[in-house]
């Protein structure tokens, strides 16, 4: 390929900075406007019943469609590599709808055991209403094997777990589901599309949270489910009839869509979407800066006395370290680790000076968290034991401030 003729947009940033404009955009904007709207009017009745009917294309009602929503899942799939994506109004709506949508009662759902509290919380809960669940060491695809059962529906995995960093057999779980017949679904929320393609292994759903990186200002909640076009969903049983179309590798998403979206109406508003929109152009500039500065706060926290332990799979004595450097761009902005018992959390985390001590992750501005007494209070000592959180683990969210600050405020914070 000649210069002239290389793809202008193919680079990851480059591909999301000009993704709206790539489609005629109202007045020449160059970010898609805020639709702030609910219902669309046509002049035509028989051209409203079309749209309805999913007989043209066109907008019916707020909680289904919104154009600036619309774009955004544009460029979601463009950054996923995907063939087509769903937006919520948040990450946890996201994962929800979509299990609602494909699983019924008598399904059974294989999960990592490492899972986001709330993510956990919500598997335990389809499992009280009779979608069976069952949680394995997902770091080796042998765990997630010896748990299929003949009514094994799906496989669940997160890419990097929150907030101790094992790192799932990404690999491995594609290649078992792909032999089963199973829908994967990889929640790639603590990795960001730039960061690792779950395309790459095989995966039939990838899930985000656009609060996290994606959107990256703490400014605006969201999620989003999308469709990678590696699943024949002509082996899925559940899809029913009505949403059989011509083109299979949309029955799942259109499903999700149709039974989740709209039927439980936890949409995107349009506000929330241009916010997530702007913010994902520098994702790449952001995450990169954010694991640089995680990077480092490790190394120097790994060599302190005060410290007992580190979790991070950019060290090379993490378990998984090797999976980075086969499967990630980089080893991401999140760590955790926790203090020797002479160490008071609370004095450290209060000593902490440019940190913000906040929940979330994938902001600006580096966060802490002290995990046992906040985001996984609610699990009980002992689920917290089993998953090897202890009650001095701080959970650390790096931001893109100056590296330097950022190692001086720990090192005074630790003295």
């Amino acid at each position: 390929m000649t210069t002239r003729e290389r793809d202008p947009f193919a680079g990851f940033t480059s591909s999301i900075v000009h993704s709206d404009r790539l489609s005629p955009v109202e007045h020449g904007s160059l970010h898609k406007p805020i639709h702030a709207t609910v219902a669309y009017g046509y002049e035509d009745a028989n051209e409203l019943a079309a749209v309805f009917q999913g007989k043209k294309p066109g907008y019916s009602y707020g909680r289904q469609v919104n154009p600036t929503v619309e774009a955004l899942e544009t460029k979601l799939n463009r950054m996923e590599r995907g063939v087509a994506s769903v937006c919520f109004g948040t990450g946890m709506a996201a994962i929800g709808t979509a299990i609602f949508a494909l699983l019924r009662r008598g399904d059974h759902l294989v999960s990592s055991s490492f899972l986001f509290g709330n993510t956990n919380s919500l598997l335990n809960s389809f499992s009280a209403h009779g979608i069976d669940v069952s949680f394995v060491d997902a770091t080796d695809a042998r765990e997630i094997a010896a748990a299929i059962r003949p009514n094994t529906k799906m496989v669940f995995v997160e890419t990097i777990a929150n907030p101790r960093t094992q790192i799932a057999d990404l690999k491995g779980a594609g290649e078992l589901c792909a032999e089963k017949g199973i829908v994967y679904v990889v929640d790639n929320t603590m990795t960001s599309p730039y960061l690792f393609q779950p395309t790459d292994v095989g995966a039939s759903l990838v899930v985000n949270s656009l609060t996290k990186y994606i959107c990256g200002h703490g400014n605006a909640l969201g999620g989003a489910v999308t469709e990678l076009g590696n699943y024949d969903w002509n082996r899925f049983d559940n899809i029913y009839p009505e949403y059989r179309g011509a083109d299979s590798t949309k029955w799942g998403i259109t499903q999700i869509k149709k039974k989740g979206l709209r039927d439980f109406g936890a949409a995107l508003g349009p506000e929330a979407a241009h916010h997530i929109a702007v913010g994902a152009e520098t994702l790449a500039l952001r995450l990169t800066q954010q694991c640089r500065s995680a990077q480092a706060l490790c190394e120097m926290l790994d060599a302190h006395p005060s410290v007992a332990r580190v979790y991070y799979p950019g060290l090379t004595h993490h378990e998984q370290h090797a999976r980075v450097a086969e499967l990630f761009r980089h080893a991401g902005g999140l760590f955790s680790f926790e203090l020797h018992d002479s160490v008071d959390t609370f004095e450290f985390l209060n000593a902490l000076q440019l940190v913000v001590k906040s929940s979330n992750l994938g902001d600006n501005r580096t966060l802490a968290i002290p995990v046992a007494h906040t985001i996984y209070y609610e699990m009980g000592a002992e689920r917290r034991a089993s998953m090897g959180i202890n009650d001095s683990l701080i959970r650390i969210s790096t931001g893109i401030e100056d590296v330097d600050d950022l190692l001086h405020d720990f090192q005074q914070a630790l003295t």
